[in-house]
């Protein structure tokens, strides 16, 4: 019965989320002075979830909750906007900042869910 909590794999799937785009702001990071590299960030996590992409998945057949096939990587695409300075990069420091503090909320927001929801749990079986 509580095997398979929709809740937690919610919560889970955020926080991997969070964790893949801060990784891409990374790099948007790093490749700040490259020429010619165009910043990059992965789908808002709202839009995986309207087309069901946040479900555990499995290499294997004999792994445990997740169905089988290949796992599916977050898609990471150029990210639209933004001034081009004269070598061709369109990578901002400032917004890079601004998108990394959103990416630490949305994590932040997933470890309460998630805390939460086992709160909720506890309780409900007796526990504390």
């Amino acid at each position: 019965m509580f095997a398979n909590l929709q809740i937690f794999r919610l919560a889970h799937s955020m926080a991997a989320h969070a964790g893949a785009r801060q990784a891409v702001i990374a790099r948007n990071i790093a490749h700040a002075d490259t020429p010619g590299y165009k910043a990059q960030d992965l789908r808002p996590f709202a839009e995986m979830v309207q087309t069901g992409q946040t479900g555990l998945r499995a290499t294997r057949a004999d792994h445990l909750n997740g169905t089988a096939g290949p796992q599916t990587p977050l898609t990471v695409i150029p990210r639209e906007g933004g001034t081009t300075n004269p070598n061709g990069n369109n990578v901002t420091l400032e917004q890079e900042m601004l998108h990394a503090v959103d990416t630490r909320r949305q994590h932040d927001r997933a470890l309460a869910i998630y805390k939460s929801s086992l709160t909720i749990l506890r309780s409900a079986i007796g526990r504390r």
